[in-house]
């Protein structure tokens, strides 16, 4: 899962400026609208909720702005109405796409998630042609130059996590989607600060490409993160430790 905790560092690090902050703030605006719809307004109900609240306190959203996503979920303030569409697609060297997206018009994004493929040399594919090489699990990433691996194996594992391993910059610590805010909850308590969370689709296995179609698989994966209504985008490509995406 290499790739996924290198590209996660990379987001993390690129995320920092004012306009990707804007951008991160309106999809999570859009996901707490759409949890709140689907499970009720009480965090404590909804797991979904929940999750999305604590991704919006991650990346410092104002509670005003939590609790008017909240509100026009559950019809207390007017708000849009969004849909679930993923769409899947094969990228440059035939890298594996899982792109899960809200929107309130399906025909601009099937439109806008078709051109990114077409332009960053993918392809759309057919419903069903990647999915099957992706589990959803909840991933947790901390900077292994702060701690060592044994210093977080133990809580992790006690305290439900799947497995904990060090690739390059990053221990990443595994759960099912269930475990994922128990074992979250317990390494902070035991005093690690995290630098992701998330809950993600993990591919079961990778594929490596050479130097300059990793670097075009990944800005076309950065492209299609960019557009509005696209809330996450998972691939099985490996990214190796020493990768530059900036060189």
């Amino acid at each position: 899962m290499s790739g996924h905790s290198k590209w996660a560092s990379i987001k993390h690090k690129k995320g920092a400026n004012d306009a990707k902050r804007g951008k991160i703030f309106t999809k999570i605006i859009k996901e707490i609208t759409v949890a709140a719809k689907m499970g009720g307004g009480d965090e404590n109900l909804n797991p979904r909720l929940r999750t999305a609240i604590l991704k919006a306190k991650d990346a410092n959203m104002p509670k005003d702005n939590i609790d008017r996503a909240v509100k026009k979920g559950i019809g207390e303030l007017d708000g849009v109405t969004y849909v679930e569409l993923t769409y899947e697609g094969y990228g440059p060297g035939g890298v594996a796409i899982l792109i899960d997206t809200l929107t309130d018009n399906k025909n601009r994004t099937a439109a806008d998630v078709r051109s990114q493929l077409t332009k960053g040399g993918g392809n759309l594919g057919e419903t069903g042609c990647v999915s099957y090489l992706f589990k959803r699990k909840g991933i947790i990433g901390f900077d292994s130059s702060k701690y060592s691996e044994d210093d977080i194996i133990e809580v992790a594992l006690e305290s439900g996590a799947e497995d904990v391993s060090t690739m390059g910059d990053t221990i990443e610590v595994v759960t099912e989607p269930d475990d994922f805010e128990k074992v979250r909850n317990a390494l902070a308590q035991a005093g690690f600060e995290k630098d992701t969370a998330e809950i993600s689709m993990i591919p079961d296995s990778t594929v490596t490409l050479d130097k300059e179609k990793t670097a075009k698989a990944l800005r076309l994966v950065e492209r299609l993160e960019d557009l509005d209504d696209v809330q996450s985008v998972s691939t099985n490509l490996e990214i190796p430790d020493d990768f530059d995406f900036d060189e």
